[in-house]
């Protein structure tokens, strides 16, 4: 059962962007660049892209420069390999937009952790792989306010239509209810792989041996199925997976 981040042991989202901030001007003190530029490369007809940073146009992964690089890209497959703590939703969203209006077919591989707006990113691919033993975290949105009462009204208001359009994204993809995402994004829940899978975050789990985790789990269907129709509970098993199946061929 996924669990709020305090439970796993792992820190908050805004826990994990101050860790970003500091890494981004310990860079500047050595001497490197504040921003990271996304990393393309092209092999054939097939593209690698990663975002291995946090998200944001004042350090990490600039979006101008993502959707550059992603609309340059001449290739029939874009890969993106994700390891993100996330950042700042409206550049997460302009980044899943020139993932969402190029032509090619996008997989998103999370290699380690999709937290926050880094799930965001995420959902402009067209498949969601995930590492068996990466992590995705979705939360509501967050920001800081100054002025007076009028100011954090205003401010609530915005963060309240921000956390509606990301709930969205994440119904879309799962089929789950509004009120199961809310309680997931009220939570600050962090997902596993398994989980991830279970809920309709992920489409499949890489394995290094080769594993399938989707697979297998299509065929733990077939045998409760069968189980099923030894207890008289064929007729729902059946309509659960015809829903499974409904949902994969809509793209969720």
């Amino acid at each position: 059962m996924p669990q709020p981040y305090s439970m796993v042991g792992m820190k908050s989202a805004s826990d994990l962007y101050a860790d970003a901030e500091r890494a981004a001007l310990q860079r500047v003190k050595e001497g490197k660049a504040l921003r990271l530029s996304p990393v393309a490369k092209v092999e054939g007809d097939e593209a690698t892209m990663w975002l291995y940073d946090a998200i944001g146009s004042w350090f990490g992964i600039d979006p101008a420069e993502f959707a550059r690089e992603v609309a340059a890209l001449d290739a029939k497959v874009i890969h993106l390999r994700v390891n993100s703590p996330g950042g700042v939703v409206t550049d997460a969203e302009a980044m899943q937009t020139a993932l969402q209006q190029h032509p090619a077919k996008v997989i998103a591989h999370i290699d380690g952790w999709a937290a926050s707006a880094a799930t965001t990113v995420s959902l402009g691919a067209d498949e969601i792989e995930m590492s068996d033993g990466a992590w995705w975290m979705i939360h509501n949105a967050w920001g800081v306010a100054i002025g007076g009462a009028e100011d954090m009204l205003s401010m609530a208001d915005i963060l309240e239509k921000m956390n509606a359009n990301i709930a969205a994204d994440y119904i879309r993809k799962t089929g789950a209810s509004a009120e199961q995402v809310k309680q997931w994004m009220d939570a600050e829940t962090w997902f596993t792989a398994a989980e991830a899978l279970e809920h309709g975050f992920a489409d499949r789990i890489y394995k290094a041996d080769g594993g399938d985790t989707a697979e297998k789990d299509q065929k733990k269907t077939k045998k409760s199925e069968k189980s099923a129709s030894n207890t008289g509970e064929v007729d729902t098993a059946r309509a659960v997976r015809a829903r499974a199946i409904a949902l994969a061929e809509a793209g969720y």
